[in-house]
């Protein structure tokens, strides 16, 4: 789930960053657009337009209720979400009976208003859905979809070959290795004329991210992966912010933070590696475009978030303090830095006043345990990685050993009719846990007072004085500190 400067510099930093936004906003200038849909081949459609990425990302934007089939409906797209990827979704009724069926369309809408004829059960089948004749986006990027796809074929072949051959040594493998970088580098060579003969479209900024990087075969399995790691971002444009609006730019970096991943034998290492991944991935891009130093700290933020990753968050900071950071979490990340700076342990826990899950009242620094310790668990029963930890916290809480020395007061974020029912029913089969739910989420005081800005979040209490001892990462840490 995903929750002191002196005058003239925060005066230097707000003119910076004011001046780049409207250089920013007047290099993607756009206009509202529109789409022209023409329904064929079914009884009747709901069609809805739902864009990838940005603030309402696969939230409806525009809606028709019923389209019949033969007639054509207007959708119009504002031009705050352009250029961008979207989603046509149709609700087709077959015949005047059938029950609604959804179909989906990934489209691309730039500064060209669009005309598609569809027929939404081959919405994906070119000979059934056509954009008009000049369209510009969509074209050329099938266009390019299909020729990446076909130079990249043979590329796959000789990776495969490289990585199983059992000879590394002999001459047939070095032949192997020549013939591939000399793919390798026609394919980045196409790659990067395919982005300067279409600069002027939104599309061209999706390309750079199929750039094929340099794998020194010679070495070990370890050493491939590092070296493939190493040269990620070798000539990546990483200088235009419209790359920002593209979906590609996340599946991207998903795939870096996963070569480090993928050497991880422990948690503890996992989160190493991903500190370090963030700071390598920052510092590449930390010199050129402030939208996307920016975007890169967000990224890394959420993700460090998200899997509680202490020692990530800190190794932002520095990056907080840098007026060409376009970042729109420093309010977020600097509210959770203080967070890590002021629960230490030795320091005293806030108190907590709340009603539990049977309306009983609760209050921290009144409750009385004959236990060592209180374990507090900020969570969310909508939230995998919570799901995640409660899945390993519950049957360890089991033993007898464990429940004399701790309790858990489980303190839920939920707040939407949803999210509530689904804490309603975990809190049946999480049983002698104290349940609290803070109605208001990451907005209440509770969440405030421990600087929670996302779950779940585990901090180890001594029972008696309320003494913060631990802030526990995972649950493996939490078991090394109460030698259970």
């Amino acid at each position: 789930m995903d929750k002191n400067f002196s005058i003239s510099t925060i005066a230097t930093r707000v003119i910076v960053s004011l001046s780049f936004i409207i250089l920013f906003h007047q290099s993607i200038q756009a206009q509202d657009a529109t789409i022209a849909i023409h329904l064929r081949g079914v009884y009747e459609s709901k069609i809805s337009l739902l864009p990838l990425s940005g603030a309402n990302a696969l939230k409806p934007v525009a809606i028709v209720d019923s389209v019949k089939n033969g007639k054509a409906t207007i959708l119009k797209v504002s031009k705050d979400i352009l250029p961008g990827e979207f989603v046509l979704r149709f609700d087709y009724k077959e015949n005047a009976t059938s029950t609604p069926y959804p179909s989906e369309k990934r489209i691309i809408i730039y500064n060209q208003n669009l005309e598609l004829w569809v027929h939404p059960i081959y919405c994906n089948n070119t000979d059934s859905t056509w954009f008009q004749k000049d369209e510009r986006e969509n074209t050329t990027f099938m266009r390019f979809l299909q020729e990446n796809t076909k130079q990249k074929a043979m590329l796959g072949l000789l990776q495969n070959f490289l990585l199983n051959y059992d000879n590394p040594n002999s001459d047939f493998y070095k032949q192997g290795i020549t013939e591939y970088e000399k793919r390798r580098e026609a394919c980045n060579r196409w790659i990067a004329e395919q982005t300067r003969m279409y600069k002027g479209l939104f599309v061209s900024n999706m390309f750079g991210f199929q750039h094929i990087p340099l794998i020194e075969w010679k070495g070990s399995e370890t050493e491939r992966k590092l070296s493939l790691r190493n040269n990620y971002f070798d000539e990546m444009d990483l200088s235009d912010p419209l790359m920002l609006k593209t979906t590609n730019i996340k599946e991207w970096m998903d795939g870096y933070v996963n070569l480090y991943g993928e050497l991880a034998t422990s948690i503890t290492l996992r989160d190493s590696l991903f500190t370090l991944a963030g700071k390598n991935a920052i510092e590449k891009v930390r010199t050129g475009n402030p939208a996307v130093y920016g975007w890169m700290v967000d990224y890394f933020f959420k993700g460090y978030e998200s899997f509680n990753i202490g020692k990530g968050i800190k190794m932002l900071e520095p990056y907080l303090n840098d007026p060409n950071c376009l970042t729109s979490k420093r309010q977020e990340i600097n509210k959770r830095l203080k967070g890590i700076k002021t629960l230490v342990p030795g320091t005293i826990a806030p108190n907590i006043i709340m009603q539990d899950a049977e309306n009983k009242p609760f209050e921290l620094n009144r409750y009385q345990t004959g236990k060592n310790y209180i374990l507090l668990l900020f969570w969310s029963a909508d939230c995998n990685h919570c799901t995640e930890t409660v899945g390993k916290l519950y049957p360890w809480y089991q033993s007898i050993e464990v429940q004399q020395v701790s309790d858990i007061v489980a303190i839920s974020v939920d707040e939407t009719e949803t999210e509530i029912k689904a804490w309603q029913k975990k809190v049946k089969e999480l049983k002698r846990w104290t349940h609290l739910r803070a109605s208001e989420g990451l907005r209440s005081k509770v969440a405030n007072d421990y600087y929670i800005l996302g779950v779940p979040v585990m901090i180890l209490l001594n029972a008696k004085t309320k003494e913060i001892i631990s802030l526990p990462e995972n649950t493996d840490q939490l078991k090394d500190l109460l030698r259970l």
